[in-house]
């Protein structure tokens, strides 16, 4: 069977609109990976969990090192159903270290996932736009790996593929490189790429999250809240009553606080202090956060609440939102 090497999808030459089309069967690249790195033309792709899942027990099935892969930016709440499906060995990754602040420091990033109840056996922040600490992930692979296999997992959009294809660049001869974009579901199917004799990486399709404001947003609209640099931090200090009101996405009503938010700096912030009748016709949230946690709005980012205090979240239907202990 003959794979594309973009996405993992099964090359075919007869149905034109299915997926896996090529006008050449002997093509390394589908038709969609070929417009998607030439033209930057995204074509949406359909799929469930029920895909992956399947996917992911198969690697229950052996004593493979798993690469867990989390975009610290976008840490889903689901993270712990990877361990539903997976007992083996998980080196966690944290990836797009280059999006947080450089005032954060790494080591407190690692510690906050100690709340979490996974077999991790070490852990890893690196940046593949800065080729930040890539020796230290490969040494850890090559230290922890139980056969020339490693499994990398993670959900939609954490850097997987842009990782693996930064370790082909630094630590490989191999030519072949994985399809990538800020969109969902790029990768379609497992793709097994050999960095050399010893190691081959399987690059496997990200596991969606529902609840994630990235599947609900036109793609215009995507580009400008998935950061793409360094986050400025914003600091609202917050006296009496008032109304944020983020990209007509997010509405916030606050009372007496200071809050700093974590977002794409492409993100349109205003601020009311009176009542608005903008956005209150979307899905209503009350929260309340105690001192120093993050209220996060799933993959749009997340804010940081110095007290404790109530507050009205408005989103789009299905985008989860909830509190978590600070991140930063």
């Amino acid at each position: 069977m003959c794979k594309c090497s973009g996405c993992g999808v099964k090359l075919q030459n007869t149905l034109e609109k299915d997926l896996g089309y090529t006008k050449n069967i002997n093509n390394k690249l589908c038709e969609r990976c070929f417009r998607i790195r030439n033209y930057n033309e995204y074509k949406y792709v359909i799929k469930n969990n029920n895909d992956y899942i399947n996917i992911l027990k198969n690697i229950n099935n052996t004593n493979d090192l798993v690469v867990l892969v989390v975009d610290l930016f976008n840490i889903s709440k689901n993270i712990m159903n990877i361990s539903k499906y997976i007992k083996n060995n998980i080196l966690l990754v944290l990836t797009k270290r280059d999006i947080l602040p450089k005032s954060c420091y790494d080591e407190k990033l690692k510690k906050y996932f100690e709340n979490y109840n996974i077999n991790i056996v070490d852990k890893v922040i690196i940046s593949s736009k800065k080729n930040y600490n890539f020796d230290e992930l490969y040494n850890k692979i090559n230290e922890y790996k139980t056969s020339d296999k490693v499994y990398v997992v993670g959900f939609t959009n954490s850097g997987k593929s842009t990782m693996i294809n930064k370790i082909i660049y630094n630590y490989s001869d191999n030519d072949i490189k994985i399809t990538t974009s800020n969109l969902p579901s790029t990768t379609i199917d497992s793709i097994e790429v050999s960095v050399n004799n010893n190691l081959t990486l399987i690059d496997t399709p990200g596991l969606i999250d529902d609840n994630d404001i990235t599947n609900y947003i036109n793609e215009s609209t995507l580009k400008k809240i998935i950061p793409t640099s360094e986050i400025r931090p914003v600091t609202y200090q917050i006296k009496g009553k008032q109304v944020l009101i983020m990209d007509d996405l997010v509405r916030l009503d606050l009372r007496d606080n200071n809050i700093t938010i974590y977002m794409s700096n492409n993100t349109n912030i205003k601020r009311y202090y009176k009542d608005v009748t903008d956005l209150l016709n979307l899905k209503r949230h009350e929260l309340t956060p105690d001192n120093d946690s993050d209220v996060v709005i799933q993959g749009l980012g997340f804010i940081k609440f110095a007290k404790k205090s109530n507050v009205v979240i408005h989103t789009l239907d299905n985008v989860r939102v909830f509190v978590r202990k600070n991140l930063i």
